[in-house]
């Protein structure tokens, strides 16, 4: 009587080719034609693990056979090992598809059928799954080594999902990480809005808006504990080596201070969420003359109608309306406003920096130049002599990688320095503009930028005592009319703060523009404020805060 038969093919790591099915289908085909068996169907898995049975073939298959095992006698594998790598669930499985159903297993390769009520044949079938375990967990073992080695030793990032403010480049052997400018404008957005304290849920939606793509409802968290950013790659321990945090050879987007106040944060942070209302922009920013935030809340009046009002928690100190809070706030507003004479000024010294900063470029272009020419050549002659064969396959991919990555990063560097200035004398222009109305500009500003307005001008130092605004610290620039705010009760500032004077540029190592240009972001909406380039696209600056 001719034997039936179904056939389960498998190959674990998608990178494999389609040859790998195609060679389990040759050998099967050959058995099935040379043992004459009329083959039913066939259930493949691709890129599926052997480590358990849950996978959509091998689950249709099981299906399959409680449906129409009695027309089945064998269950085809090339080898063992494709069926699966544990030992105990295999075993099992092998035992209940012929107790249960009549279906015995064919090792095709293997040349074993298994009958697990053939002792001799029984210990095969659990001899080859053993060594098929013990070969993944070998091989588990080389991989776990692996990575432990290319982060503890090299610093290397080895993970297949590149993290959110980064780009892969260079060779599949030898990729690292180089930071993706404008998606590391908002991995420091999060940072320093979280260290501002911005609730979550706020720090996420303006996140979204100006580009965070990724998805899931804790990729802001995941960012937040991730020490990718602080320049360090984190290692699990692997048998007596101590896992941790250790250096990598990527450049960081957040210094490793930062970072570790915000870790410091996330372990002490409470459980309740704080919330922010449109109508009392100012909760929590703006204190009261013994320290404490000021809370906020409606109150209903007899008409019905809701009154919104700043309170202090002790009774006895502020409880505020917050529409005349605001009313004042605005009077203020109008008194920082720049004169034009100041904003000439402004834009004369800083046109200047820019200038200076250009003519440094173009030097700096033509020694990029000669160092590009410099690794093209070195690349050349590797390959020569590969060709040669002068030298064998590691050394030639270890240099050729190396040099095709130092091709790639002086490239990058190149195309920054030709970056047309006008584009920083348009931004200049624009930004200088907002000084001529502050007070419109803030109102165009949504809750969290007006209380990140409040944190920069004021260094988070704006208290309300006896119906006034007080503050000792406040940018200069935004107080030449304090003795007029003074006079018309709406504002005391006790000590300018002179921290905006010209100060002079420092090439690449930081180049730096005047404060004052860098403050003016503020005054701007925030999708552009995390464009802003003073200088040749050279450094991406943070302007939030």
């Amino acid at each position: 009587m001719e034997k039936r038969a179904i056939r389960y093919l498998r190959f674990s790591d998608r990178k494999q080719s389609e040859n790998s099915i195609e060679r389990q289908r040759v050998v099967t085909d050959h058995y099935i034609g040379l043992h004459k068996i009329n083959l039913i169907d066939t259930f493949i898995d691709r890129g599926k693990s052997a480590k358990t049975f849950d996978r959509p073939d091998f689950i249709k298959l099981q299906e399959f056979i409680g449906l129409y095992h009695k027309n089945v006698d064998y269950l085809l594998v090339d080898q063992m090992d494709r069926f699966s790598r544990d030992a105990g669930e295999a075993m099992s499985m092998v035992k209940s598809l012929q107790s249960k159903y009549g279906i015995q297993i064919i090792s095709v390769s293997e040349g074993i059928e298994f009958d697990y009520q053939t002792p001799g044949s029984f210990f095969r079938a659990g001899l080859q799954l053993l060594l098929a375990e013990e070969d993944n967990i070998n091989r588990s073992i080389k991989i776990r080594a692996g990575i432990y080695s290319k982060k503890t030793k090299e610093g290397k990032f080895v993970f297949r999902i590149t993290p959110f403010g980064y780009n892969k480049v260079g060779e599949p052997r030898d990729r690292r990480l180089v930071i993706n400018g404008e998606q590391a404008e908002i991995v420091r957005f999060i940072y320093e809005a979280y260290l501002k304290n911005i609730p979550l849920y706020l720090i996420k939606r303006k996140a979204a808006e100006l580009g965070l793509d990724r998805k899931g409802n804790m990729i802001v968290e995941r960012i937040l504990t991730n020490p990718i950013y602080a320049g360090m790659v984190e290692a699990k321990p692997f048998k007596e080596h101590p896992g941790g945090l250790f250096p990598g050879i990527h450049e960081p987007i957040i210094d490793m201070i930062s970072w570790k106040m915000v870790q410091s944060k996330f372990n002490r942070a409470s459980k309740t969420r704080t919330t922010i209302d449109d109508a009392l922009p100012f909760r929590g920013i703006l204190k009261c003359h013994c320290g404490n935030g000021l809370t906020g809340a409606p109150s209903r009046g007899k008409s019905g109608r809701y009154f919104y009002y700043y309170k202090c928690r002790f009774s006895q100190h502020n409880n505020i309306s917050a529409k005349k809070a605001h009313e004042q706030f605005d009077k203020a507003l109008e008194l920082m406003s720049l004169p034009k004479k100041t904003i000439k000024k402004i834009r004369d010294d800083v046109e200047k920096e820019v200038e200076n900063e250009f003519k440094k470029n173009k030097k700096i272009l033509v020694e990029k130049n000669s160092e590009l020419a410099g690794e093209k050549e070195l690349l050349f002659a590797v390959e020569e002599k590969w060709i040669k064969s002068e030298i064998d396959q590691d050394t030639y991919s270890r240099w050729h990688n190396k040099y095709k990555n130092n091709i790639e990063h002086i490239e990058i560097a190149i195309a920054r320095l030709k970056s047309d200035r006008s584009e920083a004398y348009r931004i200049l222009e624009r930004q200088l503009e907002t000084f001529k109305d502050i007070k419109a500009i803030f109102h165009e500003f949504d809750t969290l930028e007006k209380r990140e307005f409040i944190d920069l001008v004021f260094d988070s130092n704006l208290y309300y005592e006896n119906g006034i605004y007080r503050t000792p610290t406040m940018m200069s620039i935004l107080s030449i009319n304090y003795l007029k705010m003074r006079e018309l009760g709406v504002m005391i500032v006790d000590k300018k703060r002179d921290d905006l004077k010209i100060i002079p540029s420092s090439a690449l190592v930081g180049i730096r523009t005047p404060n004052l240009l860098i403050r003016s972001e503020m005054l701007y909406p925030v999708e552009l404020r995390m464009r802003f380039r003073i200088v040749n696209g050279l450094q991406r600056y943070n302007l939030i805060f």
